[in-house]
């Protein structure tokens, strides 16, 4: 998906949904470690913020229309150029495509998004199971200090994005119902949305 269009289409959910096969990286905490200041800095001015999460409870029917709209979804993303943004017209087929699968628009299918991707970033994938963010990200890092084969930079790298997740707040899941509703859909919804993070 294009860098810059991953912003318009979620500030947290495609973030956190991340593919098992990948590094796994919590993005619930990346996208709250990058609108909050690490302690002893100042914040951002709010234009630069990501916009708060409205946390909503989830419905069957909202991840089935999530899990119906990825593929019109990415057939859409698919085609834009690398660090371009979306147009007026892009925007409309995403709105349309939105609405066809049963969200109000397309703010609302991303804010659903968002918050299935709240959820996930909690997931330990190797048992599938809710541990919490702060959780994931621990197992994180005890990986990548083991990982014999990571370049020491790019090592470095990822100890540092982890460490510093791990250092802010992560948000807490407010519907714990979601929980139990995205543990159902699990696997489904990586195979859908986790390929975003590749």
């Amino acid at each position: 998906m294009p860098a810059l269009l991953r912003p318009v289409l979620t500030a947290f959910g495609l973030a956190c949904l991340l593919s098992a096969a990948s590094l796994q990286l919590s993005g619930a905490a990346f996208a709250q470690a990058k609108q909050q200041p690490a302690p002893g800095q100042q914040a951002a001015p709010a234009e630069q913020r990501a916009p708060a999460l409205k946390q909503i409870a989830l419905t069957d029917k909202q991840l089935d229309g999530v899990l119906a709209a990825q593929k019109d979804m990415d057939a859409i993303t698919e085609k834009l150029p690398e660090n371009t943004a979306p147009d007026q017209k892009v925007m409309a087929q995403l709105e349309d495509v939105a609405k066809k699968h049963g969200f109000a628009s397309f703010d609302d299918y991303n804010n659903v998004v968002d918050n299935i991707g709240l959820v996930i970033g909690g997931f330990d994938p190797a048992t599938k199971k809710y541990v919490g963010p702060e959780a994931v990200i621990k197992t994180q890092i005890a990986q990548v200090k083991a990982d014999k084969k990571m370049p020491a930079k790019d090592k470095k790298e990822a100890l540092d994005e982890l460490n510093q997740a791990l250092k802010t707040a992560p948000l807490q899941v407010e519907n714990k119902g979601n929980i139990d509703l995205v543990a159902k859909y699990y696997d489904r919804l990586l195979a859908a949305l986790g390929d975003e993070q590749n």
